[in-house]
């Protein structure tokens, strides 16, 4: 049995029949795992020594009685528990970078899923263009000449904010759209972090493909098919998702990135891919494992178990 604390965004408020980090809990619990809930905002790091405030849980899969809480306790995150899943949300700001600050201090003699450094280091749209080659044309900036300039030579494009997440704030302008200087404005309004825009790819009209990698391997994938006329396939934003196959250019795309995360120690990662091009790599709380498992009969969050016990075994 391994006690695992899981940091998340409310459990009340999930969705037992879509929702990834759920479906970790009732796996987890299956296999005999204690498991308390908690929310970041509780850490507290007191003379060296992180602690939190949460509560045990036991999950089962009916939809408004699906966690049954004990009463609060305050956990030694480096000795009262085995195993972290860092699984709150995004936004990406610094308060989830805070967290993954918070959290080295017990990983790994407490093993943190996935590890905080790692993941502070690696946000998602950036950590994609560590290999070349596999993404679309993509310019990372701020600067709104050479957002300008990378429209005018690429034409059709896709604009979105650097650190968003679930499809926020993502449009598509095409090559003769004079909206672009107006948007940045806008963008700079609110966030000094930089945009990025890439260019957009036709086959996004067949889906974007979420493949789950667990230890660095590909083990499944879904399709997430956007709304007629709409550039964004997320689920969250109205996006259908459908069961697909994994071609021999997602097996070289994964082939090429999966060593990298496993080294990293980002065990449990969802990549985007749109026809034949990576587009992100997701490592805060990757979705959709739920209906991955519906549509295959595989369940990444059993597999993913199977490396932490692993790994918790070989430490000792």
């Amino acid at each position: 049995m391994l006690k695992v604390a899981i940091q998340m965004d409310p459990l009340e408020a999930v969705n037992v029949e879509s929702d990834t980090t759920f479906l970790m809990a009732l796996s987890g619990q299956a296999r005999g795992h204690k498991l308390w809930i908690y929310d970041f905002r509780t850490l507290a790091l007191d003379e060296g020594r992180l602690f939190c405030r949460a509560r045990p849980v036991t999950v089962n899969t009916v939809q408004g009685e699906h966690a049954d809480f004990g009463p609060e306790v305050v956990l030694d995150l480096a000795e009262d528990v085995d195993v972290i899943l860092m699984r709150q949300d995004p936004p990406f700001d610094m308060a989830y970078v805070t967290a993954t600050y918070l959290l080295e201090r017990v990983h790994p003699k407490t093993l943190v899923v996935n590890n905080p450094a790692e993941v502070r280091s690696a946000p998602e749209k950036l950590i994609a263009t560590l290999f070349p080659g596999l993404q679309p044309p993509t310019l990372v900036s701020s600067d709104p000449v050479a957002l300008v300039d990378f429209h005018r030579r690429h034409g059709d494009v896709v604009l979105k904010p650097l650190h968003g997440a679930a499809g926020s704030g993502v449009v598509r302008l095409k090559a003769d759209d004079p909206n672009l200087e107006a948007l940045i404005e806008i963008h700079a309004a609110g966030s000094r972090d930089p945009l990025v825009i890439q260019k957009f790819i036709p086959a996004v009209a067949k889906g974007d493909k979420r493949i789950i990698l667990i230890d660095g391997e590909a083990v499944g994938a879904i399709n997430r098919i956007p709304a007629k006329d709409q550039v964004r396939s997320n689920l969250r934003v109205g996006g259908t998702a459908a069961p697909v196959e994994l071609t021999p250019r997602d097996l070289e795309i994964c082939a090429a990135i999966g060593p990298h995360l496993k080294e990293r120690g980002l065990i449990f990662v969802g990549i985007d891919v749109i026809g034949d091009y990576l587009t992100e790599i997701n490592v805060t709380s990757p979705t959709g494992a739920q209906q991955m498992l519906k549509f295959s009969g595989v369940d990444a969050t059993a597999l993913m178990w199977d490396v932490i016990e692993k790994k918790k075994a070989e430490a000792v």
